[in-house]
C-alpha cells in the first residue's frame, strides 16, 4: 500500500496559529542569526501555508534530508563550531523550518511547538532584559493558544482561545515564582553555555598595550551600578580598582594572577572616614571585582584582597553580583617596601625606548625629590603640547619614545604608560592600574552608573616614609575627564544638533528612567544568587538557610499552590447548584426506579414510563415541576410539586 504524500487540508486552521507561535518565539534571536536563516525560515513557511491551501505534496525525504544537511555544513561554516547559543539557536530555527515541511498530522505541529518552547528559553541564555519577562509570557501564551487551536471546535473565536491561554499561564505563575525564589541556588552552575559575542567593547582586559591601538571606540553599556550609604565622593575620588600591572616588556604591560593577601591590614593604614556602599556588578566572566581606592571589607563570600589591594572571588563572575564594601579614600599602603618588593616595580627592559631613559635622568637630576619629579613630569604633561584624544596614531617599535617625542597624543593608557616608564627610569617604583574612574549620578533612582566608556587606567608611585600613592597623569592634560567622566559627556552637545535644548534634556530624563528601571530588575531578579537568597531567607526567618531547608519549604509552598489551583479550578468548573424544583424532581426520578436517557426531555421521560408508575400522578409532577422552574407557578407550584413527590409510590402494572 502506497502511502498518501499530499495534505488533505486538515491543517489549515490551525498552522497560522502555529507559525505565529514560532515566529514569536523566534523574534528575539533575529538580531543575532545570519540573515540567509531569517530568509530560508520565512520562505518555508510560506511554501508550507501554499501546500496546504493547494492539497499540495510535501518535499520528498531526499529533499529534506539535502535541506538539513545543507544547513548543518552552513551553520558550522559561520560559526566555527555547533556548541553555543549562537550555534545552538540557529540549528533550533533551522530544524523548526524543516520541521514545518514535512508536517502532515497534529502531532507533528505539537514537536513544532515544542521547539518554539525552546526557543523562548534559548532567548534568556543571551540577556535577561526588563522586557524580558512580559514578552516570554506574551509569547508562552501565543505558544498555549496555538497548542490549544488544535482541538478548538469549529467557529470558537480568536479571542476566546488568548483568554484560555493566559489563564492556564497565569495558574503556572507562582509555581514558577515559588520555584524561582526556593530552589536552592549555587554558586558554580552545573553546565557552562558558551556565549558567542558580535562585537567588541570598550572595558577592560588583562594586559595593556598602548602602542597597538589606533582608536578607542566608545560603548555604554554598563559595568556596574553603585548605592552609597552616605554622600556620593567627589569624582576625583571615584577611582574603582580592578587590577594591577607590573611587568612591561617595552611595548605590554601585564600583572600576575592574585593570590589572598591575609596581611592587608597590618600594612594599610585607613584614614578619614569610610566610605559604604552596595555594587550591583554586570556579568565579567572574569575574577576580577570592583571597589573604590582601597577596600577595607566585603561581604560577598569566597572574596579575597590580592597583594595590590584588588578584590578578587574564587570564580569568575559570569551573573550579575550584589555585594557591600567598605573602602577609604584617604590611607597609607606599604610605607616599609623590601629591596625585593621594589625590584618587581622598577624593571625596564634592555634597549627599549632609550629616549624615555635619558629624558628621566636629566630631569631626575635637576629634581630635589622623588616626589618633586613626579610633580615636574606633570607639569611637563600640562605645560607642552600634550593632547587627549581617542584616536592616537599608531606608535613603533619603542612606544613611549615615539608618544612622548613624536606624536603627543593619546588617551589614559598612554600616558598611564609613559609615566610609571619615565619613574621607573629615575629609580622609583611605579605600577600601572586598570579600573573605572567616574561614574554618572542617576536622580531618580539615586546611583551611580559606571559605564564601560568609563574605564580608565592611572599609575601608583612608590614614595618613602608615605608608600603608594596614586598619580593619575591624565588628570594634568585632560582634568574635564576627571571632573565630567566620559558617560557624563555622553549627551553632552546633543541638543545643539538641533538647535535646541530640549532634545538633550528628553533624552537625558528617558534613558534615567529606562536605566532606573533597569537597576531594580537587576537588583531584585537577576542578581538574586546565593548571597541574596541567603539574605531573603533569613529575612523569612531562616537562621541558617542551608539547601536542606531550602527544598522542604520549596516543597511546601508548591504543595500550597497546588492545592489553591485545584480549588480554584473546582469552584470554577463545578456544576451548577440545583434548585428546589431540580431536587424534588430528581428525588421523583429516584423513586421510579428507571434511568433518564442521554437528553429525554421531562415531558419524553413521562411518555415512556407511562405504563410502569401511576400515570396520573407522573403527569401532575411533570407540570407542576415544569411550571415551577420555567412557568409563573412560583411558591404555589413548588408546593404542589413537594406534595405530590411527597405521596408518589412507584405504581405495579396490574
Amino acid at each position: 500500500m502506497t502511502r498518501a504524500r499530499g495534505t488533505d487540508g486538515s491543517l489549515l486552521s490551525s498552522l497560522p496559529w502555529t507559525l505565529t507561535a514560532l515566529a514569536v518565539a523566534a523574534l528575539p534571536h533575529v538580531p543575532y542569526l545570519p540573515i540567509w536563516i531569517t530568509a530560508a525560515s520565512i520562505g518555508c513557511a510560506l511554501w508550507r501555508i501554499v501546500i496546504e491551501k493547494r492539497r499540495m505534496p510535501v518535499p520528498p525525504a531526499w529533499f529534506r534530508g539535502g535541506l538539513a544537511l545543507g544547513g548543518f555544513a552552513t551553520v558550522f561554516t559561520t560559526y566555527g563550531t555547533i556548541s553555543g547559543v549562537g550555534p545552538g539557536t540557529a540549528l533550533l530555527a533551522i530544524m523548526a523550518s524543516l520541521k514545518l515541511l514535512e508536517a502532515r498530522k497534529r502531532r507533528d505541529q505539537f514537536v513544532l511547538l515544542f521547539i518554539a518552547i525552546f526557543l523562548n528559553m534559548s532567548a534568556l541564555l543571551r540577556e535577561q532584559y526588563v522586557w524580558s519577562l512580559p514578552y516570554l509570557l506574551l509569547s508562552l501564551v501565543v505558544t498555549m493558544a496555538a497548542w490549544l487551536r488544535m482541538s478548538a471546535p469549529a467557529g470558537q473565536p480568536a479571542r476566546q482561545t488568548m483568554r484560555v491561554a493566559a489563564r492556564f499561564v497565569g495558574y503556572a505563575l507562582p509555581l514558577a515564582v515559588a520555584m524561582w525564589v526556593f530552589f536552592p541556588r549555587i554558586a558554580t552552575p552545573f553546565w557552562s553555555v558558551p556565549i558567542d559575542t558580535s562585537s567588541g567593547v570598550t572595558g577592560l582586559s588583562d594586559t595593556m598595550s598602548p602602542g597597538d591601538i589606533t582608536s578607542l571606540s566608545q560603548s555604554d553599556r554598563v559595568a556596574f551600578r553603585v548605592r552609597f550609604d552616605a554622600e556620593l565622593p567627589a569624582p576625583r575620588d571615584r577611582y574603582w580598582r580592578a587590577l594591577v600591572l607590573h611587568r612591561f616588556n617595552g611595548r605590554t604591560w601585564s600583572g600576575s594572577s592574585p593570590v589572598p593577601d591575609n596581611q592587608f591590614r597590618e600594612r594599610t593604614e585607613f584614614l578619614g572616614d569610610p566610605l559604604d556602599y552596595e555594587i550591583t556588578l554586570e556579568p565579567t566572566r572574569t575574577q576580577r571585582l570592583m571597589s573604590l581606592d582601597v577596600p577595607e571589607s566585603w561581604d560577598l563570600e569566597r572574596t579575597h584582597v590580592s597583594r595590590t589591594n584588588t578584590l578578587w572571588h574564587e570564580l569568575p563572575v559570569d551573573q550579575r553580583s550584589v555585594y557591600r564594601v567598605r573602602s577609604y579614600a584617604q590611607y597609607r599602603l606599604d610605607t616599609e617596601l623590601s629591596d625585593f618588593g621594589k625590584s618587581w616595580y622598577l624593571g625596564l627592559p634592555d634597549g627599549r625606548n632609550p629616549k624615555a631613559r635619558a629624558l628621566a635622568r636629566s630631569m631626575r637630576s635637576d629634581a630635589q625629590s622623588d616626589r618633586d619629579y613626579a610633580r615636574q613630569v606633570l607639569e611637563m604633561f600640562r605645560l607642552e603640547p600634550y593632547h587627549y584624544t581617542l584616536q592616537p596614531p599608531a606608535l613603533g617599535a619603542n612606544p613611549v619614545d615615539a608618544f612622548l617625542f613624536n606624536t603627543r597624543r593619546g588617551f589614559c593608557e598612554h600616558y598611564a604608560s609613559a609615566f610609571a616608564v619615565l619613574m621607573r627610569a629615575a629609580g622609583i617604583p611605579a605600577r600601572v592600574v586598570l579600573g573605572y574612574q567616574g561614574g554618572e549620578i542617576n536622580p531618580l533612582g539615586d546611583y551611580l552608573i559606571v559605564r564601560q566608556a568609563d574605564a580608565h587606567a592611572w599609575t601608583e608611585v612608590w614614595l618613602d616614609g608615605s608608600g603608594w600613592e596614586r598619580i593619575d597623569p591624565t588628570a594634568a592634560v585632560a582634568p574635564e575627564r576627571i571632573e565630567s567622566g566620559m558617560s557624563g559627556a555622553a549627551l553632552d552637545g546633543a541638543g545643539a544638533v538641533w538647535g535646541l535644548n530640549t532634545p538633550s534634556r528628553l533624552a537625558y530624563r528617558l534613558g534615567m528612567a529606562w536605566d532606573a528601571l533597569n537597576a531594580s530588575w537587576n537588583e531584585l531578579v537577576l542578581a538574586y544568587g546565593p548571597e541574596n537568597q541567603k539574605r531573603f531567607m533569613k529575612w523569612l526567618g531562616f537562621e541558617n538557610p542551608d539547601w536542606q531547608r531550602l527544598l522542604f519549604t520549596l516543597i511546601g509552598t508548591v504543595a500550597v499552590l497546588v492545592t489553591i489551583v485545584h480549588v480554584l479550578l473546582i469552584l470554577r468548573f463545578r456544576p451548577p447548584p440545583h434548585d428546589r424544583a431540580r431536587r424534588y424532581y430528581e428525588r421523583f426520578v429516584r423513586r421510579t426506579g428507571i434511568e433518564p436517557r442521554a437528553a429525554e426531555t421531562p415531558l419524553e421521560f413521562e411518555r415512556r414510563i407511562g405504563e410502569t408508575v401511576d400515570p396520573g400522578a407522573a403527569s401532575r409532577i411533570t407540570r407542576a415541576y415544569l411550571d415551577a422552574r420555567y412557568g409563573d407557578g412560583g411558591e404555589t407550584a413548588l408546593a404542589e410539586l413537594r406534595l405530590a413527590v411527597r405521596k408518589f409510590r412507584r405504581h405495579a402494572p396490574a
